[in-house]
């Protein structure tokens, strides 16, 4: 198991638990009603590679042997216990590096309330501290706003452009790469947006589509 799994976290009316089987209704009926929102945005299959998406029993059968090599955490992200979004920590990488990468969505219906903002920030500090991560990266499509102002309002700092970096919508496109280490952040993500939100200097609106 990656180091700090299984874990379950919480802010107000916020959570992220582990995403587990019995999600599978919940998550259907997300990705069902949510569709025309997420694709967008979302990961697909290059030519040769297969095109058929994975079913859920599938994809959570996939992140949990991650989950136990050591190299995953996909989170199911909660507003008042239900389940709304998923944060998914994928590439956990540990000796001299110590990094992992964050990918995240949310239904339409709950965008706007900070519950991404919340949800990332949580899982952030938990790599931080708990998994002993020293770095933290998101990707994201110069196009997708709402996931930019994600990351604005956690204060991840641009790096740099990856030129047609991953196949989205049937074609490679360009993302713009963020990090954020640890030393960034010596009282903790959660405390920086809430701090940030407190002196006005970050909305608490936009979530991701992710």
């Amino acid at each position: 198991m990656a180091r700090g799994w299984p874990a379950t976290l919480s802010d107000g009316r916020v959570g992220v638990r582990p995403l587990v089987r019995r999600d599978a209704g919940a998550w259907a009926r997300l990705r069902r009603e949510n569709h025309a929102w997420l694709s967008p945005w979302e990961a697909t299959m290059p030519p040769g590679e297969g095109g058929t998406p994975e079913s859920y029993v599938a994809t959570i059968a996939t992140l949990r042997r991650k989950a136990r090599e050591g190299t995953a955490m996909p989170f199911a992200v909660t507003w008042d216990g239900e389940m709304v979004g998923q944060v998914t920590v994928n590439g956990i990488t540990r000796g001299s590096a110590l990094w992992a990468s964050i990918g995240y969505w949310i239904g339409r219906g709950h965008a706007g309330r900070g519950i991404t903002p919340t949800a990332v920030a949580l899982v952030c500090d938990h790599l931080f501290t708990t998994a002993g991560l020293h770095r933290v990266e998101i990707s994201i499509r110069p196009e997708n706003t709402p996931s930019l102002r994600v990351v604005e309002k956690l204060g991840f700092t641009e790096i740099g452009l990856a030129p047609r970096f991953l196949h989205i919508a049937g074609d490679w496109r360009d993302h713009r790469i963020f990090q954020l280490v640890k030393e960034d952040v010596p009282e903790g993500v959660l405390h920086r947006l809430r701090a940030r939100q407190s002196s006005g200097g970050a909305n608490s609106s936009g979530d991701t589509r992710g």
